[in-house]
């Protein structure tokens, strides 16, 4: 009885020591920068004997509205086409998710893969409390100031809302073609 206590004790202490890291992903260059960021700058610093810290990839598709408003009557889309772009959304996030394990599998860092559907700032920042993670790391496109005001930062709302430390990982700059 004390052994097993002792072993659940363990078990507990060693899952605490486990940094917990959310990195979402999309089609973005941006994202995929970040997550080899976070992979070689924050998982290289354990011993290769020692159980890795645990990485949760996470891609956010958009909620497809089976409704369209031209200038006259609202139009909805028929099951055929809703089926149609739901498939095609499942198809692209397992590519950009199988794209991102293969990054994670080349570093020897185990992953597990989340598809969540609505609003990205929303559900990464949902994802990131529901999974008591230690970091977020995200990807910053680097968008203009009326980009940004027009398009949104999901960067920028997950800084202000999630209640972890956020590191925005910026791509490195781009070189000037001679």
């Amino acid at each position: 009885m004390v052994d097993r206590m002792a072993e659940t004790s363990a078990a507990v202490a060693e899952e605490q020591k486990r940094m917990k890291v959310l990195v979402p992903v999309d089609e973005s260059e941006g994202s995929l920068y970040a997550l080899r960021w976070a992979l070689d700058h924050l998982f290289g610093l354990e011993p290769p004997e020692q159980e890795q810290a645990a990485v949760t990839l996470v891609n956010v598709q958009p909620t497809f509205q089976p409704f369209i408003y031209p200038a006259g009557p609202v139009v909805y889309a028929t099951p055929a086409v809703i089926d149609s772009v739901k498939k095609a959304q499942e198809q692209n996030a397992a590519a950009i998710l199988a794209r991102a394990l293969r990054i994670c599998k080349e570093k020897k860092i185990k992953a597990e893969a989340l598809i969540l559907q609505g609003d990205a700032k929303d559900k990464i920042c949902e994802a990131a409390e529901e999974l008591h993670v230690d970091v977020l790391v995200i990807g910053s496109r680097g968008l203009g100031t009326i980009k940004r005001a027009l398009l949104g930062s999901v960067s920028n709302y997950c800084v202000h809302h999630v209640h972890c430390p956020v590191l925005v990982v910026k791509p490195p700059p781009k070189q000037a073609h001679d």
